[in-house]
């Protein structure tokens, strides 16, 4: 079982950058394939993006791309979600969650951090 705590969320103008950290503890963090995902106000949980463990493989939705980069430090158990070009549909609260493997359910979220992006 892994331990997520998100933090960087905050209040940001269209266009700003902010940038997601998510600390991991309680188990081997290269093991785990690690993912963002967000919920804005009245909609489901979606997918943004996730890396692998080691190999540096990274997917994206296909309403980031271009905008957002996912990237690990593995030595120091973090995952990150940098966002440019933000945009008010962006706004939401986002996730960081831990899996094993690429393919397979999520097992551990974190709390989740605020993103809001004014106009």
């Amino acid at each position: 079982q892994v331990q997520l705590v998100e933090s960087g969320g905050g209040l940001v103008q269209d266009g700003g950058s902010l940038r997601l950290s998510c600390a991991a503890s309680g188990s081997t963090f290269s093991n785990n394939v690690m993912g963002w995902f967000r919920q804005a106000p009245g909609k489901e949980r979606e997918f943004v993006a996730a890396i692998s463990g080691r190999s540096g493989r990274r997917d994206y939705a296909d309403s980031v791309k271009g905008r957002f980069t996912i990237s690990r430090d593995n030595a120091k158990n973090m995952v990150y979600l940098q966002m440019n070009s933000l945009k008010v549909e962006d706004t939401a609260v986002y996730y960081c969650a831990a899996r094993i493997g690429w393919v397979g359910p999520y097992n551990d979220w974190g709390q989740g951090t605020q993103v809001t992006v004014s106009s």
